[in-house]
């Protein structure tokens, strides 16, 4: 039964394609267990059209390194993006980014049962439109990774996990945090699904949980017979992580962040579904969003805030599905979050939308999904002389995007987004004062083009 157990957990967590806290931990663990050595190895073979990957098996030198618990793939998206009206200014940009896996399973290679290596690299290339939409949420969230803005190789995730019993795991190393919250519809980095990054995460968890870090957790199969109807995750993390760096240098300085999650699978109206709760705590001190003039120069320095939190919750629920289980077909998705407020601007978050694959007929590969955000801001001020200033108003967003499978290996996706951002322009007044003005809502097109190697 142990045995099923791992092949179980292996389709809860292959159902999501690849910010958080457990995350970081529920990335690790959740991630190991496609590599279980209980199950079929993966298979790289096949002509060019039917196999999924461009260089296929590399002559049977593949599939032997993925039958003995060695798989090493590659990605690489190309996208186009630009703001075709309202915004901060109008124009276009292309970026892209590449992926690299490796995952070992011990057992496989002869060595110890329940031991897995995830090691990810990446590079990123080019400019995004993000800039110029007047958002808070990046419409490119492809882009902001490892860096926004920055042309980089860096390596976010060397992770070590170890299995102890079909009930319980521990994971430590530097984690990819992007790979928590999981939805069957709405997740991941940009690639695969949506490109804004308020569909792909719930973002009130971004000030508190750094991208890539070192950190140690634990998972916990409450149901040993059937794991994936429950999984519970508790890690801490270093709150000053970056992807471009060991951490080591930062990991003892006392800035923490604690998180925990736990996912359930549903069967309502006997079709599949999630329900995801979670929570997290840093214990960091950050800038206050709210700053006066005066306190600034009587003590030579911004007023801070120490620690912020932030719950948040998902879910996603199959209306049809080709089969059970199978991670294909139509159904919607939601999530809500809340933080403190300060320092964390983004106060309440919500999206809702809808997703589907293999829905129609012959088009096997594709897929789609349609989503709306909005998040309420917790004003930030700045008190000077003469008044008090608000800067940002909230923000919401809608998107589409349709994935065209030309080949398993090869995807087209077209994408629209339209945002009304949380920035404000600054114009000059009657009184020769600046004043704010609202940013018009930005007609965002886009179009990517993945490449699995």
């Amino acid at each position: 039964m142990e045995m099923q157990s791992f092949s179980l957990l292996r389709k809860e967590i292959m159902k999501s394609p690849t910010r958080y806290i457990f995350v970081a931990v529920t990335a690790a663990m959740l991630l190991a267990s496609t590599v279980f050595a209980q199950d079929e190895p993966k298979s790289y073979s096949g002509d060019l059209w039917t196999r999924p990957a461009l260089t296929g098996d590399w002559g049977g030198v593949r599939n032997n390194l993925a039958a003995k618990g060695v798989t090493f793939d590659i990605s690489a998206n190309q996208i186009e993006q630009g703001v075709d009206d309202g915004g901060r200014k109008s124009g276009g940009a292309d970026s892209g980014r590449a992926v690299f896996n490796l995952n070992v399973d011990s057992q496989k290679l002869g060595l110890w049962p329940g031991g897995f290596l995830m090691v990810e690299a990446e590079s990123s290339w080019g400019e995004a439109a993000n800039m110029n939409t007047g958002a808070l949420m990046p419409a490119n969230s492809s882009q902001i990774y490892p860096w926004p803005g920055v042309e980089q190789f860096a390596i976010p995730q060397v992770a070590l996990i170890q299995f102890l019993s079909g009930y319980v795991g521990v994971v430590l190393g530097k984690f990819d945090t992007t790979s928590g919250d999981m939805n069957d519809f709405a997740h991941g980095k940009g690639d695969t699904q949506f490109l804004n990054l308020a569909l792909n995460l719930n973002p009130v968890t971004v000030v508190s949980t750094p991208y890539s870090t070192l950190g140690a957790g634990l998972i916990i199969l409450p149901v040993k017979e059937n794991p994936d109807a429950a999984l519970i995750t508790l890690s801490a993390l270093a709150a000053d992580g970056k992807p471009s760096t060991s951490g080591f240098d930062t990991v003892a300085n006392g800035n923490n962040v604690y998180a925990a999650e736990g996912r359930v699978r549903t069967g309502f109206f006997d079709l599949t579904g999630h329900q995801l709760v979670g929570g997290t705590y840093s214990t960091k001190t950050f800038s206050s969003i709210d700053q006066n003039l005066r306190f600034i120069i009587e003590n030579r320095e911004i007023e801070k805030k120490d620690g912020t939190w932030s719950a948040y919750y998902n879910f996603d629920q199959y209306l049809y599905e080709t089969k059970k289980g199978s991670g294909k077909g139509l159904g919607i998705f939601g999530r809500f979050g809340l933080s403190d407020g300060n320092p964390n601007p983004m106060h309440y978050f919500y999206s809702i939308g809808l997703g589907g694959k293999d829905v129609i007929p012959n088009r096997a590969l594709d897929s789609f999904g349609i989503g709306y955000y909005y998040i309420t801001i917790n004003q930030p001020s700045f008190t000077g002389p003469l008044q008090t200033r608000n800067i940002l108003q909230d923000e919401q967003g809608f998107e589409a995007y349709y994935n065209v499978a030309i080949t398993p290996w090869m995807r087209l996706t077209p994408d629209i987004q339209f945002i009304k951002g949380a920035q404000k322009f600054a114009v000059s007044s009657s009184n020769g004062l600046p004043a704010l003005e609202d940013i018009n809502t930005a007609t965002v097109a886009g179009i990517r083009l993945q490449v699995i190697f």
